[in-house]
């Protein structure tokens, strides 16, 4: 490990020597290894020094910097050391829940094949609950009921069951149609991040109550819009998807009728 004598410390992280005494007494970096009276300091005080001096190019405050520093220090969750926690609102998703027995379920959706159940609990449409008791005294046995995340879905999923659509290919037609909205989604809030950091710079944070209030409802707004927006888009894109293929379906067995000849010439 390399040792440095404070001026030297200073010119290898760019800095002055008067910084890196008030950078100590601030306790933003270690205090040196004492040697008689000479102070030495190692890499890990470079290294401190070069993300100080990063985050200060970056426009954050000493203060702000401190509480960075004692954060990681701590091992607080990075979130909660950049003041972003307050900006971190309930899920966009809220779905009614229903916890059932595993009998129900399955009787509910045709009495699916393991590997279906296994599709539902990785979408998270299905939680197994296992009595921790049941079992051969080895572990916990089989599932006794299953939280439904998401009813809505389910039954949605039931009524098709219900006119011949088998399960596995309405999953299959969910993971198409999730990575359609992915997309979607991914163009949302790439927008909303670049308008966030508009006059600022991109890994911006807000470092007062005003700044924050103002993240945190550019945020709740997002949310907002972001659904409205897309619920009433995909309402409309089914409403004209829905009207050309009937269009075209219709035109496909008009031309079938016209050309095939009557069964009995």
């Amino acid at each position: 490990m390399t040792e440095y004598r404070i001026d030297d410390l200073a010119r290898a992280a760019d800095t002055t020597v008067r910084n890196v005494r008030g950078y100590q007494d601030r306790g933003l970096i270690p205090r040196p290894i004492r040697r008689g009276r000479i102070a030495i300091y190692t890499d890990t005080h470079l290294k401190r020094l070069k993300v100080i001096n990063d985050l200060l190019k970056r426009g954050f405050t000493m203060t702000h910097i401190g509480e960075f520093l004692s954060g990681l220090q701590r091992g607080d969750d990075l979130v909660e050391v950049l003041g972003l926690k307050s900006l971190i609102t309930e899920p966009i998703a809220r779905t009614p829940t229903e916890r059932v027995t595993t009998g129900k379920l399955l009787e509910f959706l045709g009495d699916p094949e393991p590997e279906i159940l296994q599709q539902l609990r990785e979408r998270g449409l299905i939680e197994p609950i296992v009595d921790e008791h049941a079992g051969n005294g080895t572990g916990p046995g089989a599932p006794t009921h299953y939280l439904i995340n998401d009813t809505e879905t389910l039954g949605a999923y039931r009524d098709l069951l219900a006119i011949g659509i088998p399960l596995a290919y309405i999953l299959g037609l969910q993971r198409r149609l999730d990575a359609d909205l992915e997309v979607a989604a991914r163009t949302l809030v790439t927008a909303g991040r670049a308008a966030i950091t508009e006059g600022r710079f991109d890994g911006w944070i807000p470092e007062s109550d005003e700044e924050s209030d103002w993240a945190a409802s550019f945020i709740q707004q997002l949310r907002r819009t972001g659904r409205v927006t897309a619920h009433n888009s995909l309402n409309r894109a089914l409403d004209r998807e829905l009207t050309r293929q009937l269009d075209d379906y219709l035109t496909i067995a008009r031309t079938r009728r016209d050309t095939e000849q009557p069964a009995d010439q």
